[in-house]
């Protein structure tokens, strides 16, 4: 499966993958609590800011910047059509703040570091009967497929623009779908058999 983590070394890869979560959790909640300005401003700064220092390790990712990019203009544009542009400024701020945020940690921390973590936090349920192996397995699993989408759709675009000059666009989302769900029956299959169930 296809995966957004870089192996080019940064200071962020030596985080620990708890503390990259719970810094991940704590300050997209606050981009979503605030609607100042002048908070929502430098924290976004700081947010592109320690995106940009992680260097060639973003590279993997930077046709995601670019759609985030593109969907954070859009979601001003609305506002401002809706004569809300400070709104607009607030809502786009805390898409690329949020987003920025997750795909560092993505591009940074390995998915087995990511699955350690969740049975860690979710070990306290065992003592009500929840099987933390399998729920935690499901959350780094959704974490690694969105990570994986992106990766396909970087593949199908490629291979688009070498045979046509152009990008592939809404065209891409039928090869895209089929492949993403190719890929989830390969590792349902597989986990059907190593969990043996």
């Amino acid at each position: 499966m296809g995966s957004l983590y870089s192996e080019h070394r940064t200071w962020l890869h030596a985080v620990p993958a708890s503390v990259k979560l719970l810094a991940l959790a704590l300050l997209s909640t606050g981009l979503l609590l605030t609607a100042r300005l002048a908070i929502l401003l430098p924290a976004a700064a700081l947010c592109a800011l320690m995106f940009l220092s992680l260097g060639r390790a973003m590279r993997p990712a930077r046709r995601l910047v670019l759609s985030v990019l593109i969907a954070a203009l859009l979601v001003a544009g609305f506002h401002a059509f809706m004569r809300q542009p400070l709104v607009g400024l607030g809502s786009a701020l805390r898409l690329v703040g949020s987003a920025l945020l997750g795909m560092a940690l993505t591009l940074t921390t390995r998915y087995t570091e990511l699955l350690d973590v969740f049975e860690r936090w979710l070990s306290p349920l065992r003592r009500v009967g929840v099987r933390v192996d399998r729920l935690s397995l499901k959350l780094a699993l959704m974490m690694r497929f969105t990570g994986h989408f992106f990766v396909q759709w970087k593949r199908l675009d490629d291979a688009h623009r070498a045979r046509t000059g152009r990008a592939g666009g809404f065209r891409l989302l039928a090869p895209l779908t089929i492949q993403m769900l190719v890929s989830a029956g390969r590792v349902a299959d597989a986990l059907q058999l190593r969990l043996g169930e």
